[in-house]
């Protein structure tokens, strides 16, 4: 069974990054968390990947601001990375472009939240693995059958009162 590697650009990642983790624990998918700056520790950051990448990973990246951290990662593996970074007013939701524009040859895929960051990291995970695809589908039709009882209970309502 494969693992998602989250590498947060700093603590501050935690938060944002421990709702990837939940979600993708909900799968029942392994999940690692590392805190290396491509800034600031960019050899210590390339010694993680390389720890992982021998493994059925799939790799995570929170990061705001300035977000190399996904390109980085993405350039140093053959892995899929997912680049989710935390939403921020400061600059008017700009610093998301960061994680948009990469050079040739770098394309981390984007996923602006983290419930979808994590469904996608088991969407990969779950073209090798049956279970994992067994529990994307059953994720999805859950959300399915959620949108259904919440148009019911609508319905019933606006019944009511008319």
């Amino acid at each position: 069974m494969g693992k998602v590697v989250i590498i947060m650009g700093s603590r501050g990642d935690l938060e944002w990054s421990e709702r990837i983790s939940g979600t993708l624990e909900g799968f029942g998918i392994e999940v690692v968390m590392r805190i290396a700056s491509a800034h600031k520790v960019p050899l210590r950051c390339h010694e993680i990947v390389r720890e992982y990448e021998e493994d059925e990973v799939v790799f995570v990246t929170v990061a705001g601001r300035s977000n190399a951290l996904s390109g980085f990662v993405d350039a140093q593996t053959d892995r899929p990375v997912i680049a989710c970074p935390p939403y921020s007013e400061r600059f008017g939701g700009m610093d998301i472009l960061s994680s948009l524009r990469m050079p040739s040859a770098v394309a981390p895929l984007v996923v602006l939240e983290p419930e979808g960051a994590a469904l996608a990291a088991a969407k990969i995970l779950g073209l090798k693995d049956a279970v994992i695809r067994e529990r994307v589908k059953r994720y999805q039709a859950d959300e399915r059958a959620r949108l259904r009882e919440a148009d019911e209970v609508l319905q019933d309502g606006q019944r009511k009162g008319s």
